[in-house]
Formats: structure tokens, sequence, C-alpha cells
């Protein structure tokens, strides 16, 4: 039987979660906070729960969502004056998440400098959901390359892995590492989202945690977190966000 279902030792005690890497809070830029004011709304809803650190990443997608540094760095700016000012005891960093098309392919080739997070130069890039992207081996070949470390974003929601044990484990061998979004454990997408969410955390087959977050609606769905046996064992496992 494949390790990939192999069942792991039960998980200690979880240590609180106080970094998150992956949501979408710069107002107007994606399909995320439409406003300052929601911003700020979210930033605050965060600390609350007691995160100290979020990395937010805005889509670089260039059909619809053409972000660069030159968009993404001064709405960042703009964000953290906000936060300052009305006192909210959190510290926000941006990056991207980069869609995996022929356009971020190119952009890898010129070495173009790419919107990253932390010491090892941490990429989150997304594909398509449907079919297993053509240039997916190229683009995680080109990043460790350039001296990026490829996070792959919510693994568990893409179709082409859902039947696919042997693709999923081969991707995960390349050094490509895998950020597992919170509510795929609470069912908020659909039934085998949730199911390859939880064998990736059983098969300890998760380097990062990420809220995925574009509305106060996901917030507030993050409400049954503490009670779900899953995010309890991810918790447990050696996470990357605690190095941020």
């Amino acid at each position: 039987m494949l390790s990939f279902f192999k069942k792991k030792p039960a998980p200690s005690l979880p240590e609180l979660l106080t970094t998150d890497i992956h949501s979408h809070l710069l107002p107007g830029l994606d399909d995320g906070a439409a406003s300052l004011e929601e911003a700020l709304a979210m930033v605050q809803a965060f600390a609350e729960k007691g995160y100290k650190r979020l990395y937010t990443t805005p889509h670089i997608l260039s059909d619809f969502y053409p972000n660069t540094p030159d968009t993404i760095l001064p709405a960042l700016a703009s964000l953290q004056q906000a936060i300052k000012v009305n006192g909210i005891d959190i510290e926000l960093f941006a990056a991207a998440e980069y869609y995996l098309d022929e356009a971020f392919l190119a952009l890898i080739t010129t070495e173009a400098p790419l919107l990253h997070f932390g010491l090892k130069k941490y990429v989150l890039f997304e594909t398509a959901f449907i079919n297993e992207p053509v240039y997916l081996r190229q683009v995680v070949f080109d990043l460790f390359s350039n001296g990026y470390t490829p996070v792959l974003a919510h693994p568990e929601r893409y179709q082409y892995f859902f039947d696919a044990p042997n693709l999923v484990e081969e991707i995960f061998n390349t050094g490509v590492l895998f950020q597992v979004n919170y509510l795929s454990m609470l069912g908020h997408y659909a039934p085998p989202v949730t199911r390859l969410a939880e064998q990736l955390i059983d098969a300890r087959m998760v380097h990062f945690l990420g809220s995925d977050c574009h509305k106060p609606r996901h917030l507030e769905a993050m409400k049954g977190l503490d009670k779900n046996k899953h995010w309890r064992k991810a918790l447990d496992l050696p996470l990357l966000n605690r190095e941020l």
C-alpha cells in the first residue's frame, strides 16, 4: 500500500498557530478585500484570533489580475499604515499567489524577481483546478534553479489529484512544499477536497497551513476549527509557518 495512505502515529497536544501565509487582504487588487475598511476588519479578526503575523498573497493572473510589485507594494504600505493608525497589534507582509500559466513560466525564465517570503524564498503558486498543467514540472524545476522554493497552494483542491496518489507523491517528492487551506478540513469546498486534505495531514505531507481568506465570511467559517480533529493533527506537524 502506498505510504500516502498509511496511518500515522497519533499527534500530541498541538501548538497555537500565529502566522498565516495565504490570504487576499490588499484592497482592490483581486477577488479579496474590496475596500480598506473590509481589509482592516479582516486584519482585526485575525488579531482577535491570536495571529501575530500575516503574509498576504494577492493573485497574479495575467488575464484577470495582472498584478506586479508596482501594484502590490504600494497597497501593502497603505494597509500597513492603516493598521498602525488603528492600533491593531499584528505584522503584515506581502508576497503573491502566482497562477501557473505561460506568463508565469516566462516570468521565471526571464529571471525577473518574484514576490516571495521567508529566508528560503518561498514562492506560492496555484494551478488550474481540473487538469494537470502541462508546465507543472518545468515551473518547479525553474523555480528551484532560480533559487526559490515552490509552495503549492491548496493541493487538496485540485481535481487531478483526487484519485491520483502516485502523482501527489511524485510532486511532493520533487521538493515542492504543500500548503493546505484551513477551511478544507471543515468541508467548505467539497467532500473530495476534505478527504484529500485529511489524507495529506494523516500522511504528514503538509508544510504550511493557510487561511486563503478572501472575505470576512471565511474568517467567520473558521470558528469550527478548534474542534476539528484534523486541524489539531495538522497543528502537531512541524509546520513552517512557525519559522517565519
